[in-house]
């Protein structure tokens, strides 16, 4: 995420103070994930008024009872001059990234991307999920980095923060631009997903998984049809994710499953299930993190869990802690993708034997960085010798 690249053709664009279809009025959220659109850390006004007991939408004449109408996705177009965000983070396998699109519409509860729209004077709730925006000239700037004097070839992860295969993608077709541009420079690439749609792009992706340029991951939270809908409303199914897996595996392209976020008390009992569900359906690797609350996202997911599982939220938020050094969030480099304590060595115990047993991560084969190189452009000139 470039909290800095500029927002172009936005003159519709406001910050949203409406807060149409919030936890009092669930019908105007039907198929989103966050249960309200709260204030963000950065909306002062937002928070002065509510203190101040101040109704947004209510003119006095009795509107404000009225049932609201059904939240639409917006799309405005992002201009950013900028495509690769890079990262220093010492306990993530990459250092730079590609995010075709600002929020995301799978509307998955508990992403940790949520606090970015923050940046964007939106709220990390539904307005994460509802008010997107898309980079169009994702492809073009990519191609004009790469061909920059210097550039140094290190794999390009995407899905490392919003989807790169969220429903917008199957009218925009922004991701699949930027992985022919990988592609045509012989560049390695790692995707995580939890959309059936990365299999569009298999005739791109075993090519490149031919000459070890490319690995894909489908993230499975839950086998439960009907957890993963409330959770992960507009994510694909669970078992359409497997299906994804398959037939990735069987083009012959390196896939694996990644059991995240791990969710105690609710999710984490599913762990070997998951794992054996994707051995099942081809893939080779695996991998976890635990669930990360920090920001805004704490208070959506407690609010959630009250609407959504009541009975088991005490728990959760109980198991979560116990994980975090008794907070609901731990950000320390380390420790914050898979916690701490005797919970957390339980989780990575079990996974460590479940792995084992089903034979995943026998065998990692790394990508394969000293191909890139920069395909000729237009107008350049062809040399006589070979």
């Amino acid at each position: 995420m470039d909290p800095q690249a500029p927002i172009a053709s936005s003159r519709n664009f406001t910050p949203a103070l409406h807060e149409s279809g919030n936890a009092q009025n669930p019908e105007g959220r039907r198929g989103r994930g966050a249960a309200s659109n709260a204030s963000s850390r950065f909306d002062r006004l937002r928070k002065l008024l509510r203190d101040n007991h101040f109704a947004f939408d209510d003119d006095g004449w009795g509107s404000a009872d009225a049932p609201p109408p059904a939240l639409k996705t917006s799309v405005t177009i992002d201009s950013t001059r900028t495509i690769l965000a890079k990262n220093d983070s010492p306990d993530v396998p990459f250092d730079r990234s590609i995010n075709p699109y600002r929020g995301c519409e799978h509307g998955c509860v508990y992403c940790f991307a949520r606090p970015t729209h923050a940046y964007l004077g939106l709220s990390p709730g539904l307005d994460f999920e509802s008010r997107l925006f898309a980079k169009p000239e994702a492809a073009r700037l990519l191609a004009t980095e790469l061909r920059k004097p210097g550039y140094n070839c290190r794999p390009i992860a995407m899905g490392t923060n919003t989807d790169p295969y969220q429903p917008l993608e199957k009218s925009m077709g922004i991701t699949r631009d930027v992985i022919k541009v990988l592609a045509a420079f012989e560049h390695p690439l790692t995707i995580v997903t939890k959309s059936a749609l990365v299999a569009r792009d298999i005739d791109i992706l075993a090519p490149m998984a031919e000459k070890r340029l490319v690995q894909v991951m489908l993230s499975v939270t839950t086998l439960d049809r009907g957890l993963a809908r409330k959770m992960e409303p507009r994510a694909a199914t669970p078992q359409k994710r497997l299906d994804a897996v398959s037939a990735l595996a069987a083009a012959g392209i390196p896939t694996g499953v990644m059991f995240a976020p791990v969710i105690p008390g609710l999710t984490d009992h599913e762990m070997e299930g998951v794992l054996e569900a994707g051995r099942n359906a081809g893939a080779s690797m695996a991998g976890y993190v635990l669930l990360r609350l920090p920001y805004e996202i704490k208070d959506i997911f407690q609010e959630w869990l009250a609407e959504r599982v009541p009975d088991r939220a005490a728990r959760v938020m109980s198991h979560i802690r116990a994980a975090r050094g008794g907070k609901d969030n731990d950000a320390h480099f380390g420790s914050r993708m898979v916690g701490q304590g005797p919970y957390a060595e339980l989780i990575t115990n079990r996974f460590r034997v479940a792995t084992h047993r089903l034979g995943l991560n026998q065998k990692r084969i790394p990508l394969d960085v000293q191909r890139f190189k920069a395909p000729p452009a237009a107008g350049d000139q062809l040399t006589l010798f070979g």
